[in-house]
């Protein structure tokens, strides 16, 4: 029989030293372990349109699939179980909603926003993302990155031209190869994982992870563990002396039984 295991959440944004405005979006429901996290990209407000319209649509299609009392077990057509088959399709509507206002509306032509999505259910929890704003997961002293960023520095590694630390120097950090609202179709990844009591998920965007390593990230989250409201304070604290150049949006998810 599968365990069912609740959250303790802590939703953190700041819009930084340098941005007039905050572009990140974020929602979360502790109650039914949904966690969305979107940074807008684009002209005039319009990259805070589009994440605005990310994490609402998301969090309304997955609050009313849950509330139709979603299928246990997994999806025969695609693989995946059918917690993770609703916020695929959550993020699938939000791309096409972003996509068609930004060709309807000048001002919005070319906007666009990454996307991290969690849900947990009973001992697991579905991840769901496109760009790169990131999912970590801290368990006893293992920290590590779960997304994988869709980006032109991921892309440079991955083809074997520069080690991580010569990508990051010679490319732009912050141009992503995936976003929603860009065109009318997009590609989603999906990771399903077990949950374990004990374990924190961090949610963040970039102006987190451009100006703190991921060691004092680690190094912070542990050190501040018994308090999340704390820790996600450390954290844009920490964005902000060195720099503050990009909003920093952060959400804290720890597993309890």
């Amino acid at each position: 029989m599968s365990l069912q295991y609740k959250l303790e959440v802590v939703n953190v944004s700041d819009v930084g030293l340098k941005r007039p405005h905050n572009e990140d979006s974020t929602v979360t429901n502790e109650e039914l372990g949904l966690l969305v996290l979107a940074d807008g990209m684009g002209g005039y407000k319009a990259g805070e349109l589009a994440s605005a319209i990310a994490v609402t649509h998301i969090y309304n299609k997955v609050i009313s699939g849950l509330k139709k009392s979603i299928s246990v077990g997994i999806d025969e057509n695609s693989g995946l179980d059918h917690h993770s088959v609703l916020i695929h399709d959550a993020i699938n509507s939000a791309n096409s909603s972003i996509y068609k206002t930004a060709q309807e509306d000048k001002q919005c032509q070319g906007m666009g926003t990454t996307i991290v999505t969690a849900l947990t259910y009973q001992d697991r929890i579905s991840i769901a993302h496109v760009g790169d704003s990131r999912l970590y997961r801290l368990r006893g002293d293992d920290f590590r990155q779960i997304t994988k960023d869709h980006s032109l520095v991921q892309e440079l590694v991955d083809r074997g031209l520069f080690t991580l630390e010569e990508a990051e120097k010679n490319a732009p950090k912050n141009l992503v190869t995936r976003a929603l609202g860009l065109d009318a179709k997009v590609e989603i990844d999906i990771i399903e994982d077990q949950l374990a009591v004990g374990d924190i998920y961090l949610l963040c965007s970039d102006g987190l992870t451009d100006m703190v390593k991921d060691e004092e990230i680690h190094l912070t989250l542990g050190k501040y563990s018994a308090n999340l409201a704390h820790a996600a304070a450390k954290l844009v604290e920490m964005a902000n002396e060195y720099g503050g150049k990009d909003n920093i949006s952060v959400i804290l998810a720890r597993v309890s039984g």
